[in-house]
């Protein structure tokens, strides 16, 4: 791993990453997958919690073109970014191929439902265990993990938007019986047709993040965290190289 901003990041590519994944697959314990982008490594400059969550996941992915470019500046091995979504994408085919079961939690009422039929229709092979939306009570919180626990699901994609699903699974990792947890973030509601992924050319020149912009105006303020990420590179001395 290395070390970005004091945050860590596994230095892996599409494919050491999906390899990472097979190993973890394997463990007897529930293992967690990260995706931070330039906006959660600096949320966690001033989080604790969250730079704690990073560092003790089992795989950490460079999800943000603002990490690759931080690599080449401090020549810390980074060579490609890793999306969240593609990496979810690769981790369907996986439980395809071999039959594995899911359980889809987040979104609001009726994303996960149709992002499930969508991806039953992708993935035929694939057993979805349990559907639940991502509008809860504290106090509601132990009958979900109890759902989770009682269907056993291999994989569990946990959508509360970045990083309330982090904390969650991280508060939540002793006691989930799964194998992979993975927060996903807006992914279901890509999977159940609420929201676009950006086109490809977008993708192709690392523009995802400014077609989200066009597309949410709003989030003008969020992405501001894009240049500031950028001047703290320049001038931050808190990077650390393979380790």
């Amino acid at each position: 791993s290395i070390k970005i901003l004091g945050v860590k990041i596994h230095q892996v590519t599409n494919e050491t990453a999906y390899n990472r994944f097979l190993t973890l697959m394997e463990e007897p314990k529930l293992s967690m997958i990260c995706t931070p982008n330039t906006e959660i490594v600096m949320e966690a400059q001033h989080d604790d919690e969250l730079k704690d969550v990073l560092q003790d996941a089992d795989l950490v992915i460079p999800d943000g073109i603002g990490l690759i470019y931080a690599s080449k500046i401090h020549q810390l091995g980074l060579t490609e970014r890793v999306t969240g979504i593609d990496t979810m994408e690769r981790i369907l085919k996986y439980a395809n191929n071999n039959k594995k079961s899911i359980f889809l939690f987040g979104g609001k009422p009726g994303v996960a439902e149709k992002a499930a039929e969508k991806m039953k229709e992708t993935y035929p092979n694939i057993q979805i265990k349990g559907i639940r939306d991502g509008y809860f009570k504290k106090e509601e919180e132990d009958k979900i993990i109890d759902h989770i626990n009682e269907v056993k699901p291999d994989l569990l994609f946990v959508a509360l938007g970045a990083p309330k699903q982090e904390k969650w699974i991280y508060q939540n990792r002793k006691t989930l019986n799964a194998k992979v947890a993975m927060g996903v973030g807006g992914a279901l509601d890509i999977w159940a047709g609420v929201s676009k992924r950006a086109p490809k050319i977008f993708q192709k020149l690392h523009l995802e993040w400014f077609y989200r912009l066009l597309k949410e105006p709003s989030r003008i303020g969020r992405m501001l965290s894009l240049p500031k990420f950028m001047i703290k590179v320049l001038i931050s001395r808190d990077f650390s190289r393979p380790s």
